[in-house]
């Protein structure tokens, strides 16, 4: 006989269980790639790897940059140990408004929109990409943005002219 009690049980998650990250040996992450470093998600500057001791393993040493915050992060891991890669994502969007307080208004190719996005900032380069963004859509250009989303963050990391405007 089955037992029924106890299995209402409520799941909270809309995420289909996909993690934030997957592991990846490190010796096996290259330049330009991404990694976690610190609980932040990076992009690889520069990787170098030490020899084996005497009795160790072979280290890597990794130099990388928040892709959010420009911040540079550095991590030392032996080679054959696994460490974390973020999922990263990119997607386009076009852009519709920019209101006064900030905020985008994007729409995707299936016509879903998005409000919840501001223009970028927190580094010299988001900066200059910000005014990029208000220069060339108060010129009336058409744009299409690309939001890069890792780890619960989502950030405008370029923007280009639609094709066929301009």
């Amino acid at each position: 006989m089955a037992d029924t009690a106890g299995h209402d049980v409520h799941f909270e998650s809309a995420d289909a269980g996909a993690s934030l990250t997957y592991p990846q040996q490190a010796g096996t992450v290259r330049k330009n790639g991404f990694l976690v470093i610190k609980g932040r998600p990076c992009k690889v500057a520069d990787v170098s790897t030490s020899k084996t001791g005497k009795h160790g393993h072979a280290k890597c040493h990794f130099v990388a940059i928040d892709i959010f915050t420009g911040k540079k992060y550095e991590d030392l891991t032996p080679s054959s140990h696994n460490c974390d890669i973020p999922h990263v994502n990119r997607q386009e969007y076009t852009l519709l408004d920019v209101s006064e307080d900030g905020y985008l208004s994007l729409m995707d190719e299936g016509g879903n929109t998005k409000d919840d996005l501001g223009l970028p900032k927190g580094t010299a380069d988001a900066e200059n990409l910000a005014d990029q963004i208000k220069k060339d859509f108060d010129d009336g250009k058409e744009l299409v943005v690309t939001v890069l989303k890792a780890m619960g963050e989502e950030m405008v990391s370029a923007v280009k002219a639609a094709a066929g405007s301009g």
